[in-house]
């Protein structure tokens, strides 16, 4: 049995649990996520608890078991609580501008790179170095943080770039030619 598959998930007040088949629905007060699962497991609403049993004892079943678990729990999260991923940015001049939606990152190139709004996500910049990408669901806020991420990943000689709120960047030396053979 798997471990994580057959821990129930509590419901918060305000949170339902709608099952159709294999379609769950959980709404909530920030909003409504939808997935649909194969037959492989089944969802029911027992006593404001979400259990997930699997259909059968088949080895994809089996791994798919904690699997399903995980992203019910992520979705009953989202929609009474929400996700967010704090983005910084390290370097001489760069900075984020928000527009129209969606960001302006001025990150060292010729150009600004602007990264457009998505559905689902909403963007702060409390500060020029700073974005926090919020949503309520977790594989696509941090898919979108990933992406922003991307278009300028930290260096490891001078630090700069995109990175995550405590992501710690391994610095390496610069050259060491002082004194070398010839």
């Amino acid at each position: 049995m798997s471990r994580i598959g057959k821990i129930p998930i509590p419901l918060p007040d305000g949170v339902k649990v709608a099952v159709s088949g294999g379609d769950v629905t959980v709404d909530g007060p920030k909003g409504t996520l939808r997935r649909t699962f194969g037959g492989r497991v089944k969802v029911e609403v027992v006593d404001r608890e979400c259990v997930v049993t699997r259909v059968n004892d088949e080895r994809r079943s089996r791994a798919y078991h904690g699997l399903a678990r995980a992203l019910v729990n992520n979705m009953v999260i989202g929609v009474a609580e929400g996700y967010s991923k704090t983005l910084k940015i390290v370097g001489v001049g760069y900075r984020v501008l928000p527009r129209g939606g969606g960001l302006e990152l001025q990150v060292g190139f010729s150009h600004s790179v602007p990264v457009p709004a998505v559905d689902g996500v909403e963007f702060e910049v409390p500060d020029a170095s700073t974005i926090v990408v919020k949503g309520i669901d977790k594989e696509l806020v941090g898919q979108v943080a990933a992406e922003i991420r991307r278009v300028r990943p930290p260096e490891p000689y001078k630090g700069k770039g995109i990175r995550y709120e405590n992501e710690h960047v391994r610095r390496k030396s610069g050259k060491a030619g002082v004194g070398a053979v010839r």
